[in-house]
This record gives C-alpha cells, sequence and structure tokens, in this order.
C-alpha cells in the first residue's frame, strides 16, 4: 500500500507530507484549495506529463516522492523481476524531480524511463478518474475489464493466442510473398542463377582480403622498404660497435668493474649481427614482380566489387550467397513449397481458430458471472431495476486477443430495452457504474491501492450514501484514497485529512493536516452546513460519522467471520 506522499515546490504546495493508512483516506477541502494537485502530483510520480509551470513560483525544481509497503511474496517477486525489489522491510520508494528543461524517475535511487515506471506501478496502484470513467465509452475498455475479471481463464489462453498468432501472420505473410505471375519469377531466378555463379567463380575465402592487402601494399611500396632499410644496415654495418668494445676492454684492466660492461656490449654486438643478418635476408628476397603486383591488384578489385555488391565485407558476401540459394531453390520447387506452406497456413488457422474459441467460451461463461456481480453492484449504488450484459459479436479477422469483440449493455429503467452502455449513461451514471466495476473487481485483482478522484460527480441524497458504503465495502479489502466534497462519503474515512489554502508574506500555499476525530466532525459539519454551521448542523454530523464508523465495523466483523469460515472449509 500507499505509506508516505511526499511533495516539495509543486504549484501551490511549498512542502506537503501526507502518511496514509490502511482503509479509507478521504481528502476534503474548499473549492479551490489544491485538491487536484493531490492527486495530479501522484500521477506525475508515476510517470504522468507535467506541465513546465507545474514548478513553485521561485523554486528550481519540484520533488514527489512516494513510499510504497510490499508485503505480498507474489507481488514482491513480480517487482524483482522488474528490477524493482523493495528492501527488507518491503519498502520501495518512487520519486520524481520535475526540473524546466526535463525530469528525472527514480525506484529506490535507481534512474528509470517512463515506459519502466508505468510497468513497476501498475502493480502497485489504480487511480480512478473522470478519465477512466469516460474510458467506458469505448468497447475495447469493455473486453478488458472481462478478461481482468476472468484472468486466470483468459491469461494462459491469452498468451498462447499471441504466440499462435505471431506464427499466423509470418506464414500470412509469406503466402502473400508468393503471389507474383510465373514470368516474373523466371526473371528473378534468372538473375538469381546470375547472382550465384558470379559469386562462386570469385572463389572467395576468410581472411584472404587481408592477406592480399598486406602484399599489396608491400609491393607497392618495395622501393620506399630497400631505401630505408640499406639506410638501417649502413648505420649498423660501420666499425663503431667493435671499436666501443675495444675500448670498454682497455679500461677494464684498470677496473674489474667494467667486465659487466663489455660482456654487455658482447651480447650487443651478437644481436646487431643477427639484425644485420636478417636484414640482408630480407633485402635479397626483396624483389618488385610488377605481374604479381598486376594479379594482386586486380583480385583486391574483384573482392571489393563483389563486397560492394553484395554485403560490405565478404562473410556477409557468403552469407548472400547462401541466402540467394535458398530463395533460388524456393523459385525452382515454387509449387511445392507453396502447397507445403499453404497447408502449414491452414494448419496454423485451424489451432488459432480453436484457442480462440476456447477463449470466448471462458469469456462467455465469465460474463454471466461478471454482469450479474455488476448488476447487483449497480442496485448497492441505487440504480433501480437496473438490467446490464454484455453482448459478444466477432472480429472480421483474428487478433492477438482472439476474435471477440465485447460491449457492456444497460437498461436503467423498466421498459426500456438494453442499450450500449456508451449511448445511454450520463457522466455521473459513468462514475457510479466504473465504481460497481471496481468493487467487483477487488475481490480478484490484486492491485493495493486505489485512488478515487471524482467519484461523487452528480450524485446526492441516497445515492451518495450508497457510494459511500461501496467504498467502504472496497476499503475493507484494498487501500483506497478517494478526494470528494460529499459529507456522506467523507464520513466513512478511517483516515480524513483537510486540504486548506493559506496566504503568508505575499504568497499562497496549499497545506494539508490529518483530522482527529472531533475534526473529523467538524469538517462533516462544514460539508453538511456551507458557510453557517449550527448546533445541530454539528450534531447532525456527529451522529454522521458514529453510524459510519458503526457500520464500518459491522461489514468488516461480517467479512473476517466469512474469511475464517472459508479457511475452515
Amino acid at each position: 500500500m500507499l505509506l508516505d506522499l511526499r511533495v516539495k515546490n509543486l504549484a501551490l504546495i511549498e512542502k506537503a507530507e501526507v502518511s496514509f493508512s490502511e482503509g479509507l483516506n478521504i481528502l476534503t477541502g474548499e473549492t479551490g484549495a489544491g485538491k487536484s494537485i493531490i492527486i495530479g502530483s501522484v500521477n506525475m510520480a508515476l510517470g504522468g506529463k507535467a506541465a513546465r509551470d507545474v514548478i513553485r513560483q521561485g523554486a528550481d525544481s519540484a520533488y514527489i516522492e512516494l513510499v510504497f509497503s510490499v508485503d505480498d511474496p507474489e507481488r514482491r517477486q513480480e517487482l524483482k523481476e522488474l528490477g524493482a525489489e523493495p528492501d527488507e522491510d518491503g519498502i520501495l520508494v518512487i520519486s520524481r524531480r520535475i526540473m524546466s528543461a526535463r525530469s528525472i524517475s527514480k525506484v529506490n535511487d535507481e534512474t528509470v524511463t517512463a515506459g519502466r515506471l508505468r510497468e513497476i506501478t501498475g502493480r502497485l496502484i489504480d487511480i480512478h478518474g473522470q478519465h477512466e470513467h469516460q474510458s467506458l465509452l469505448y468497447k475495447s475498455k469493455h473486453l478488458e475489464i472481462l478478461d481482468s475479471y476472468a484472468k486466470s481463464g483468459t491469461a494462459p489462453l491469452k498468451e498462447e493466442i499471441r504466440r499462435v498468432y505471431g506464427q499466423y501472420r509470418e506464414l500470412e505473410e509469406k503466402l502473400g510473398g508468393m503471389d507474383s505471375d510465373r514470368e516474373s519469377r523466371a526473371r528473378e531466378a534468372d538473375f538469381l542463377r546470375y547472382e550465384i555463379r558470379e559469386i562462386e567463380q570469385a572463389k572467395l575465402r576468410e581472411g584472404e582480403e587481408e592477406e592480399l592487402s598486406a602484399d599489396y601494399r608491400r609491393m607497392q611500396h618495395s622501393q620506399k622498404i630497400m631505401e630505408s632499410l640499406s639506410s638501417a644496415y649502413r648505420a649498423l654495418d660501420g666499425d663503431q660497435m667493435g671499436q666501443a668494445m675495444r675500448d670498454v676492454s682497455q679500461a677494464s684492466r684498470y677496473d674489474e668493474g667494467l667486465e659487466v660492461l663489455h660482456g654487455q656490449l658482447m651480447d650487443a654486438e651478437a644481436i646487431v649481427s643477427d639484425v644485420l643478418r636478417s636484414m640482408s635476408e630480407y633485402m635479397d628476397d626483396l624483389t618488385f614482380d610488377e605481374d604479381r603486383f598486376r594479379r594482386t591488384e586486380e583480385r583486391l578489385d574483384q573482392i571489393h566489387g563483389l563486397q560492394a555488391k553484395y554485403g560490405g565485407t565478404t562473410a556477409r558476401v557468403l552469407e548472400s550467397l547462401g541466402e540467394k540459394k535458398a530463395r533460388l531453390d524456393e523459385l525452382e520447387n515454387f509449387d511445392a513449397l507453396k502447397q507445403e506452406l499453404r497447408h502449414e497456413y491452414e494448419e496454423k488457422e485451424r489451432c488459432l481458430d480453436e484457442l480462440c474459441r476456447r477463449l470466448s467460451e471462458v469469456r462467455k461463461q465469465a460474463a454471466e458471472v461478471l454482469t450479474e456481480k455488476i448488476r447487483d453492484a449497480l442496485s448497492d449504488l441505487n440504480f433501480i431495476d437496473v438490467r446490464f450484459t454484455m453482448e459478444f459479436s466477432r472480429t472480421a479477422q483474428y487478433t492477438a486477443q482472439g476474435y471477440d469483440e465485447a460491449e457492456f449493455l444497460i437498461s436503467t429503467n423498466p421498459g426500456l430495452p438494453l442499450r450500449p452502455l456508451g449511448t445511454v449513461a450520463s457522466g455521473g451514471e459513468l462514475s457510479r457504474i466504473m465504481l460497481a466495476i471496481k468493487a467487483v473487481l477487488a475481490d480478484t485483482d490484486h492491485i493495493p491501492t486505489l485512488i478515487f478522484d471524482e467519484i461523487d460527480a452528480g450524485i446526492s441524497g441516497r445515492t451518495a450514501q450508497k457510494v459511500s458504503e461501496k467504498l467502504a465495502y472496497i476499503a475493507g479489502r484494498r487501500q483506497v484514497i478517494c478526494i470528494t466534497h460529499l459529507p456522506q462519503i467523507a464520513a466513512m474515512a478511517d483516515r480524513h485529512f483537510e486540504i486548506a489554502k493559506a496566504a503568508s508574506e505575499g504568497s499562497t500555499s496549499t497545506q494539508i493536516r490529518m483530522l482527529d476525530q472531533e475534526e473529523m466532525v467538524g469538517e462533516l459539519a462544514r460539508l453538511l452546513g456551507g458557510a453557517r454551521i449550527t448546533p445541530a448542523v454539528y450534531e447532525n454530523a456527529r451522529e454522521m460519522k458514529e453510524l459510519a464508523d458503526s457500520q464500518k465495523k459491522t461489514d468488516r466483523g461480517e467479512k473476517a467471520d466469512f474469511l475464517r469460515s472459508e479457511e475452515n472449509i
């Protein structure tokens, strides 16, 4: 779960730290106090876009830090495989520093890309805002929700379908490339035979170019080599060494210590003699053969021409030869190969169709259960006499996700026909429908933290009470963080934070503080009564908080009893 959020120099926030708890964490505040900045900061820390003007005026950079506690062994293993293993206490720290020209994201002090960051945080947190419930307008989201609910059954099949679909598409492309006419195939085969003959007749071998280049360079500069060696020979072949030895020998009569130096000069003379002999032999053998020079030059030109034409190196030319032979074999045995490829393609298509059929069956069976649960959850959220189902159709082509298209259908009033969700539901209804879906998925998915923003858009009264109960239900299974302006929802808080705007020394800043039990009642009274809070309003707020706490205690006690009974079974 998300333990701490730390923000510095972000928009109106100079410095803020929030410590969240298990259960339902509520954030409230006046309009314009900066509630959206809190959710925005979490989004930015998770890799979301950050505008240039998000840095607080007068600061060089903004900083956001999220501290997660990861207890689940399976999730810790997933994170380890992504290179983001929590420490021995299960703590994982995600941070982002935003500067005017760039930003840097880190996981446990290791810099990560935005793509890898999203992959990591997708295992930890799910933010539900207005954009997400608007995504219910798109059919592709409906199938995604179904697959998430039934992933134990759909995930293995989808993985196999992705693998087989890749092979199927590869075969399809190969068959498509075999649609050329007989005349063009004959022209291609003739050209390949010419290229194969050209390469084979050259009889290339690895290392030949390097050997010939060395010989060519030596022959090309043979005169300069001879001049240089002759000069060196003359320099070494004088009597200077003999004279030096005689002089040192004479001196050693008076100092026996010079015998060592005399011995060294004798060794040097022997080495020089060996060098002179080797140089003499080399110069005797160094002759310029014009015919050999011409043949070497022509061979190098041939090799370089083939390299320029077929791949840049001798190894690539020989590799190209193998490719051309394989392609010529295809063309010379075209009909048989095409028939074999067609048979392989049809076999793969049958396999893919069977996998898609099985996936479709799993989805349809799961859809019956899922839509019934969503329908019940919608009833809990004050959708009276609602009908909710899922309609399946088949795509024109196979896809890596199978061949299903699926769409949620809903009827919110008796007598009205079922219609596509996107054409019926209002914005407020969409947010409640998504909440119902989240409530159902809370028992099957494993994302430990859910954040809800604008979940209370367009609702009030009894509906607001129903939404609060559903949020409390989810919070009994997952950590929930929710921004709200409705007292019915705020009353369900396990931990309540007030977001307020304060002015000091000519600047404005957003401040966040955790409320104690009595302050929670006061904030509820503000939400209930607005500008004027009477004793009656305050008493009403206290009663609302006590009722909410009592209901949560009952619901979570029933859940604990249910889980214990499940374990005994």
